[in-house]
Parts: structure tokens; sequence; C-alpha cells
């Protein structure tokens, strides 16, 4: 890998001066012109409708990218939103983070606000970030052709073998592998993508069929932290480069007590 130039390209796009798409990716140099053409197609062909405006970043990594896994993947069945909270609760709160802290995420990222990053909120609820008005971007992240390959297989099999899902998935392996989080919840900011996803190092990342109605335009991601220094979490997040080498199992919808029991059996594999 030392022999290699790697670099981080990133895409914001708006329209009218409101955000639209983004994308990013870590990527040899000699992939750079063809990456940039596609994320400048995607700002100008985008559903939310053409950027007039299109910001690219391209930056020579430094530092080596660090090696991970991605996140196990799986759907659980929910028919509607009610029921996705229902699920998101019975999770998230199985692993330590309180109701109160779930509500006020929902409610923070239904409330019509969006913001550019995610929210860092402790296990009580209680927000963290130094701007509660931009949040916290995570950047700096891609994935190794070889582990897109097998991704791509995986994905097509399930039917959901598309730019959201690999994009969502990467960010969140990245963001899972820091110890101080314990778990996110996402709802995408696209009136027409209405699938969410909580994720965390004991679950995996759990995409949510019918998080919201469609048509709703907004969304985000909130991050329940704990302890360590918030500081180093955000340099982590935002400046760190992690590429993933190796994808963990994919499977398709199972219902709720099924999550339980394949949570409880990695868990008895893993003290093998």
């Amino acid at each position: 890998m030392s022999k290699h130039l790697y670099y981080s390209v990133r895409m914001r796009a708006g329209q009218n001066g409101v955000h639209s798409s983004g994308a990013e990716g870590i990527y040899e140099k000699d992939d750079i012109i063809d990456i940039v053409k596609e994320y400048t197609g995607r700002a100008l062909t985008h559903e939310k409708g053409r950027a007039d405006e299109i910001r690219l970043t391209i930056e020579e990594l430094k530092e080596k990218p660090r090696k991970i896994s991605s996140l196990p993947l799986c759907t659980v069945k929910t028919q509607n939103p009610e029921a996705v909270q229902k699920a998101v609760f019975k999770i998230l709160s199985s692993i330590g983070i309180t109701e109160r802290a779930i509500d006020e995420a929902f409610k923070s990222l239904t409330i019509g606000i969006t913001m550019r990053g995610a929210m860092l909120m402790d296990i009580e609820g209680v927000r963290l970030e130094p701007d509660l008005l931009r949040g916290v971007r995570v950047t700096r992240m891609g994935i190794t052709k070889k582990a897109d390959s097998t991704l791509s297989r995986q994905l097509i099999k399930l039917g959901i073998n598309n730019d959201t899902v690999k994009e969502a998935l990467i960010l969140a392996s990245k963001v899972h592998k820091y110890p101080m989080v314990l778990g996110e919840l996402c709802i995408s900011d696209d009136p027409n993508y209405t699938t969410g996803y909580i994720a965390s190092r004991a679950f995996g990342y759990i995409r949510l069929p019918h998080i919201k109605k469609r048509g709703i335009p907004y969304g985000g991601r909130a991050f329940f932290i704990t302890g360590g220094e918030v500081k180093e979490l955000i340099k982590y997040l935002q400046m760190i480069p992690v590429l993933i080498d190796n994808i963990k199992p994919c499977e398709g919808a199972l219902t709720l007590k099924e999550i339980f029991e394949r949570k409880s059996h990695r868990k008895s594999l893993s003290r093998k």
C-alpha cells in the first residue's frame, strides 16, 4: 500500500443555498478523474433537483488509512413508523442507551431542521457537540476495490446494491470502530427514501424500512456516546482515514426476535 498515493475525494452540492447531495470516498490516484465525473454527475442529476453549486475537495492523505471490517448488516421487519420506533427503543435500550436519549434523538431528527453533521448525545440525551447547529461530519472513509466487490455481491442477493446503502454502511462502520460510540440512529433527509438505520457494535447495521412517511424532507444522524474525550472522538470522525477491507455477513429481513437471537449467538461465539 505504501507504493500507492491515496486521496480523500469529497463532494457537496446545493440548490438555492440548500444542501441537496453529497458523496465521498478514499481512492487511488488513477481513479480520481472517474470519481470526480461520477460525483459531479450525481449532483447534476439528483432527484432533489439539479445542483447550482458543487464543491469538490481532493486531498492527498498524509496518513496511511486504517484497515477495518464492515459491520454485519440486516433489515428488521417493520411496516410503519410506529413499529420502527418500538424496535429502535428495544434494541438501543438493550445496550445501555436510555429511553430519554432515544426519544430526544427522534425529536431532534424529526422537527424539520437538517444539520450538516451528526449530533453527539450522551446516554441521557444531552447534546455534546461543539456546534449544535452544524453537528459533526464524518469524513475520510472508503472501501477497497476487493471489499467493494464482495459487498456488492452480497447486496445484489438482497436487492439493495446501491450507493445509499453502501455509503451509509461505510460511514457507520468507521464510526462504530471508536469505543466511545455505543449506538447510532439515522433518518435520511431524502424525501423519497424512507429506510433509516440504527448501528452498534453489539447488533451491527440494522436497516429500518418505513422509518418515516414518504415526502418528509428532513432527517439526520445521532451518535450516542459514553466516556472518553469528545475532542478525540471528533478528531477521529473528521480526520483519521479509514478503509474497509473486510466485509461481514449481510443478511435479509429478520424479525426483532431473530435479531436478538443472532446477537446472543455472536456473543457466545466470541467467548469461545
